[in-house]
C-alpha cells in the first residue's frame, strides 16, 4: 500500500511560489516593529499605525490584512490590537515571547527590503535582485519581457480555463483583454464560448511576444493585437467585454481608479467590466492566500491585492453599476460590473 502524501494541488503550488514574502513579512513585524508589543499599548487604525510609526500606508494595509488573515491581530471597528495568540508569544515582557528567536532571522536581505519597503512606501527590486532594478522598468527590455510574460502565461495555462468558462458571455460578442501578457485569458475565452472575438492590447514590447503566442496557439483569425500604451492611449473602442486580468494588482489606487474610468469611457454601453484577480475579503482579514500573494505584490510593485469593497468603491466611481463577485479556482475570483446603457 502506497502511504505517502498525495501531491500538492495547483492551488498550493501557486501559493507556494506566491507567498515567499509573506513569512519575511512577519519577521520584520515581529522583528524589527516590535509590532504587537506596541499595538498591545497603542491601538490603532491602519492609518493611525502607518503615521505613528513612520511608515507607508499602502505596505501597512498589506501587512494588517496578512497577520488578520493568520490570527495575529484582529480589528474591531477599524482598531486593531493582537490576538491572544500573539499577545502569549509575539509581545515583549510575556513569560513565552518569542521575538528573540524571530530576531535571529532579521537581517535576511528580504527583510531588510521590506523594512525599507514599509518605510518608504516604494518597491523593491523585482526578485532581490542586486542591480535593484524595479518591475515596471524591466518590462522595457525585451528580454525580461518575455521571460516575464511566459512566466505568467504558465500560470494562466492553471487558472485561464476556470475564469474563461465563468465569465458570463452570452449577450456578448467582443472581449478587450487590457494588459493580456501572452493572450492566454482571451485566446481560452475565445475556446469556452465560440461566438466571442477578442483583441490583447499590450504595450510593446510586450505585443510582439502576445502576437507570437496567439499564433502558436492557432487563434490569430479570433484573436487580435493591439499594441498600446493603456496609460497614455485611450483604450480601443467597439468591446463589449473589458478584461483586467491580474493587472490592477501592479498600480496604487490613483493609478487603478484611472484605468477603470478609462475602461468606462471607451466600452460600449450595456457592456461589461470583469476584473479576475485574488481578492482580499470585504473585512480584509485573507483569504490568507491572497495576503500572502498581496505581500509580494507590495514587495515588487506599487500595488496589493485590493480588497472587493475597495474596488466596489473604486467601480462606482468610475460609473459602474450591479457588481458581482464570482470565485472561479486557486484563491481567484471575477468581480464584474456593468456601464449602464444609454
Amino acid at each position: 500500500m502506497d502511504e505517502r502524501q498525495p501531491a500538492a494541488g495547483p492551488a498550493a503550488l501557486l501559493d507556494l511560489r506566491d507567498g515567499i514574502y509573506a513569512d519575511d513579512l512577519v519577521i520584520t513585524s515581529v522583528a524589527w516593529l516590535d509590532l504587537f508589543t506596541w499595538l498591545s499599548a497603542n491601538p490603532r487604525d491602519r492609518k493611525g499605525i502607518a503615521s505613528s510609526l513612520g511608515l507607508a500606508e499602502r505596505p501597512v494595509d498589506v501587512m494588517i490584512t496578512l497577520l488578520a488573515a493568520m490570527g495575529l491581530v484582529r480589528e474591531e471597528d477599524g482598531v486593531v490590537r493582537p490576538t491572544p495568540l500573539s499577545g502569549e508569544y509575539l509581545v515583549e515582557g510575556s513569560p513565552r515571547c518569542l521575538r528573540a528567536f524571530y530576531a535571529s532571522q532579521k537581517s535576511r536581505p528580504q527583510c531588510l527590503e521590506l523594512l525599507e519597503v514599509l518605510r518608504t512606501g516604494e518597491p523593491a527590486g523585482w526578485s532581490s535582485r542586486e542591480d535593484g532594478d524595479e518591475w515596471e522598468a524591466l518590462m522595457q527590455d525585451e528580454q525580461f519581457a518575455s521571460s516575464f510574460t511566459a512566466a505568467m502565461d504558465s500560470r494562466g495555462s492553471v487558472l485561464a480555463p476556470a475564469m474563461a468558462e465563468a465569465l458570463p458571455c452570452e449577450e456578448f460578442t467582443t472581449l478587450l483583454d487590457v494588459a493580456g501578457g501572452s493572450g492566454t485569458y482571451a485566446c481560452h475565452v475565445v475556446l469556452a464560448h465560440p461566438w466571442m472575438r477578442a483583441a490583447v492590447l499590450e504595450k510593446p514590447p510586450v505585443d510582439g511576444v502576445a502576437r507570437a503566442a496567439v499564433e502558436a496557439r492557432g487563434l490569430a483569425d479570433r484573436v487580435d493585437v493591439i499594441a498600446s500604451d493603456m496609460f497614455v492611449d485611450p483604450l480601443p473602442t467597439g468591446y463589449d467585454i473589458h478584461l483586467w486580468s491580474h493587472v490592477l494588482h501592479d498600480w496604487d489606487a490613483p493609478d487603478v481608479q484611472l484605468l477603470l474610468a478609462k475602461s468606462f469611457a471607451s466600452l460600449e454601453p450595456g457592456g461589461l467590466i470583469a476584473i479576475h484577480d485574488a481578492h482580499v475579503s470585504p473585512a480584509k482579514d485573507g483569504p490568507l492566500a491572497v495576503a500572502r500573494f498581496s505581500v509580494v505584490l507590495m514587495h515588487s510593485t506599487s500595488g496589493k491585492c485590493y480588497s472587493t469593497g475597495e474596488l466596489e468603491a473604486m467601480l462606482a466611481n468610475a460609473g459602474f453599476t450591479g457588481t458581482r463577485f464570482i470565485p472561479t479556482t486557486c484563491s481567484r475570483s471575477l468581480l464584474l460590473a456593468s456601464k449602464p446603457p444609454t
